[in-house]
């Protein structure tokens, strides 16, 4: 029997649209690959995650509809996701739609619903508790969906009700490492109950969540027998046959991307879907002359392309000449729409209104934020009059300590390093220069020391630790929750540590007013690390 995964990128929300998706899907793997069953991911109707739209009361008559509608439409047996209501109380199905039928024959209810980091399930949906299994073609299936196939329970359950193999729906969002723990997973809950897994995960990007898609199947044993791409929607075959021994899969193996290659297409993505699946023309950015901003022009051409990205240079007293050839040479390489404005006039007006409030107060900081905050009025009135979304350039280390401006180069709709520290903003840089064979990324902003260019002479390092030494401290404080004691018994200085704490903690007012961004760690700021702007807690043990 030929089994086919459909790892398709689904609109949240768009009930009708995504039904229309997974009939074309479905008739495609049918008249292309000879599919005999069609499995689609979790919640593939609403999409993932749905959040509040599943409160809305019209919400179950319309996925009734397209059930309805899927069942009288498809002309081969389809496995998909979606929320049920039962009797008053709402699951997160997996339901087997037959041909001809206008509701699920098969329906299994999620029992495992997870509940922390981005994830908050038990606020919608009520626990399953029986296992899902349906018989096509002579083979026993069990329905699973996500979170169960880490558990032992759910899976030993469907063995116990007489099923033969696992087909897993996912919407699993991606991170750096997440695919070797997910088969890590599977091929022991294959082992545990003897029996293969088809594992089917969604792909796309849906504000801070990226989804990479990856979907595969293991042999009872555990091994790994098909892997399908990442990062694009795919049709991934796996061929199902009965012998002495048991239920033998077969079916392609393709290649993973390595660590640089996982992030920037994650990135890439997250930037594709969100321009436009929120409807806007293009993006465009301020381009500095340093890495952040270099390595988000890189990423929103390899998005959308070189003819809907626009990159700004707003240069100022001290914006150095290097910065001003930097910028103009890449935005040459990669073909994209280029301007100049000058803020030193704008500055100067802003000045002169504020004389007589500043009079008798030193310099400081206030002016440096000033010129930032003009960069950023400029580009949300680009933003407007193009219709394009403004990327900020900020990276995770950045955003950690405060080192940005409200209003100022945090304005735009979509921060697409919000989630990368400084030292991957190289790594990456370094990647997309290779992958070119050419330096799209100009050298010396790659080699230069970082700077805002907000003061002469001014460098990153003046008011923040090396960021080698910077983005470790933050790998033990903010994405490992390890206190600012342990951090230091982890061998790092106490004073940087204590600096760094108190600089993350106190900004947290800044993160809750930035742009969402693509979640590419363990721990990102927003969805997945929430505390209180307003509290007393004081860091240590």
């Amino acid at each position: 029997m030929r089994v086919v995964i459909a790892q398709r990128n689904m609109l949240v929300g768009d009930i009708e649209g995504n039904a229309e998706r997974i009939l074309a899907a479905a008739d495609e793997a049918r008249r292309l690959l000879g599919a005999e069953l069609v499995v689609f991911p979790e919640l593939a109707l609403t999409g993932y995650p749905p959040e509040d739209l599943l409160l809305r009361p019209s919400l179950n008559t319309r996925i009734n509809d397209a059930l309805a509608q899927i069942g009288a439409a498809t002309q081969v047996p389809l496995v998909l996701g979606y929320p049920g209501v039962r009797n008053g109380v709402r699951y997160n199905v997996a339901g087997l739609v037959l041909p001809g039928e206008s509701k699920p024959a098969t329906e299994y209810f999620k029992q495992c619903l997870p509940n922390y980091r981005v994830f908050d399930e038990k606020r919608y949906f009520q626990s399953g508790e029986q296992a899902g299994v349906f018989e096509l073609g002579g083979i026993r299936y069990a329905l699973s969906v996500c979170e169960d196939i880490w558990h032992p329970r759910p899976a030993a359950a469907a063995r116990e009700a007489g099923a033969e193999i696992v087909l897993n729906i996912n919407a699993s969002p991606f991170r750096a490492d997440k695919h070797v723990e997910r088969l890590f997973q599977v091929s022991e809950r294959a082992r545990d109950t003897g029996m293969p897994v088809l594992y089917c995960n969604l792909v796309g990007g849906q504000d801070e969540l990226v989804f990479d898609g990856g979907s595969f199947a293991v042999a009872a044993d555990g091994q790994r027998v098909v892997q399908g791409g990442f990062f694009a929607e795919a049709l991934v075959p796996v061929d199902v046959r009965r012998e002495d021994e048991g239920l033998v899969l077969e079916g392609e193996q393709l290649p993973e991307p390595d660590e640089e290659e996982r992030i920037y297409r994650a990135l890439v993505l997250a930037v594709r879907d969100y321009v436009d699946k929120n409807g806007f023309r293009g993006a465009l950015l301020g381009l500095s002359g340093g890495i952040d901003s270099a390595l988000t022009l890189a990423l929103a051409v390899d998005a959308l392309g070189a003819d809907r990205v626009e990159a700004v240079m707003m240069p100022f007293h001290y914006t150095s000449d290097m910065s001003r050839e930097d910028a103009a040479e890449q935005a040459r390489t990669l073909g994209v729409g280029y301007r100049v404005l000058p803020i030193e006039g704008m500055y100067d007006q802003f000045m002169t209104v504020l004389a007589d409030s500043f009079a008798g107060r030193d310099a400081d900081t206030t002016e440096e934020n000033l010129q930032a905050r003009i960069r950023g009025v400029l580009l949300m009135a680009l933003s407007n009059k193009l219709g394009y979304v403004v990327l900020p350039t900020g990276n995770k280390s950045e955003m950690a300590v405060g080192y940005c401006t409200l209003y100022g180069d945090m304005v735009g709709g979509f921060s697409v390093l919000k989630d990368v520290s400084k030292t991957w903003v190289y790594r990456l840089a370094e990647y997309r220069n290779r992958k070119a064979g050419q330096d799209i990324i100009p050298r010396r902003v790659i080699e230069r020391p970082p700077s805002a260019e907000l003061a002469p002479g001014q460098v990153d390092q003046d008011s923040l630790p090396d960021y080698d030494v910077l983005d470790q401290i933050l790998e033990l404080y903010v994405e490992q929750d390890r206190s600012a004691e342990a951090t230091i018994r982890a061998g790092y200085n106490r004073e940087d540590v204590y600096r760094v704490v108190r600089m993350v903690d106190r900004n947290e007012y800044k993160r809750r007013q930035a742009a969402v961004g693509p979640r590419v760690t363990r721990r990102a700021f927003g969805k997945d690390r929430r505390y209180p702007i307003t509290n007393g807690w004081r860091p240590g043990d």
